[in-house]
């Protein structure tokens, strides 16, 4: 990757994790490569580190930082080229009928609280996160030093579908977590925020959506390269995704 030398933030300071057990490949072992201090991460700088493949966990921004692996590419999407598959436009035409895109204060909900849970429950049963107490859920979404929004997506009956936490950078939006409804095993819910994160790129006139970090090996990230074109970060450059 890019040189950190090479970013405009010399007061910033890069430390890296001891070796943890990794979320994604589970016979192998991670590490982290974490910014401080995070008072210092500003909207500005914060973009800079995204386009060299850093991610924003609560008030910490961090990239993956292994001795042996380089699985977790950073993918994004730019947004002027980008085209819809026909099951995305599908996905697209029910669901802008069927939900309503507000922004809510990025403050604790019991509201949004507990659509978190059924989420962790349903999705991540067993991974450690359907454990999250409040305040580890306020820690890991609510905690921002950066210009977050919190959108909120309810049915036209007021019911909460679905919750999108999203950084909004001086070069495009950045996708910190999103939860919805498992119950509504097919409602494609997930596809939808992309979709409508693309869509508020471009409304807002940015280039690119950062959707963090696809994993060819990992299941659970193929969803990511089925938004085309898209471009990963290889050795400090983005290139197109083939």
């Amino acid at each position: 990757m890019a040189d950190l030398r090479d970013l405009p933030i010399s007061q910033l300071q890069f430390y890296v994790t001891a070796p943890y057990p990794c979320s994604y490949l589970p016979s192998r072992r991670a590490r982290s490569q974490v910014a401080t201090p995070n008072h210092l991460i500003t909207p500005e700088v914060y973009g800079d580190l995204v386009q060299l493949g850093f991610r924003r966990s609560g008030a910490f921004a961090y990239r993956p930082y292994c001795d042996t692996c380089q699985a977790c590419q950073p993918l994004r999407v730019p947004t002027a080229t980008f085209k819809p598959s026909r099951s995305q436009k599908r996905t697209w035409n029910r669901l802008s009928d069927a939900l309503i895109a507000q922004e809510e204060p990025l403050q604790f909900s019991d509201e949004h609280y507990a659509l978190y849970l059924d989420y962790q429950a349903g999705r991540h049963a067993g991974g450690g996160m359907d454990q999250d107490s409040r305040d580890q859920y306020a820690q890991f979404l609510l905690q921002s030093r950066v210009d977050t929004r919190l959108v909120a997506f309810r049915a036209r009956s007021g019911a909460l579908k679905m919750i999108s936490l999203i950084d909004v950078l001086p070069e495009g939006l950045s996708a910190v977590y999103t939860f919805y409804s498992p119950s509504d095993n097919k409602a494609s819910y997930g596809t939808y925020g992309i979709l409508w994160q693309i869509a508020e790129s471009q409304r807002l006139g940015l280039p690119y959506v950062y959707l963090g970090y696809w994993i060819g090996l990992s299941p659970k990230m193929a969803y990511k390269s089925g938004f085309r074109p898209a471009e990963i970060l290889v050795q400090g450059c983005w290139q197109p995704m083939e």
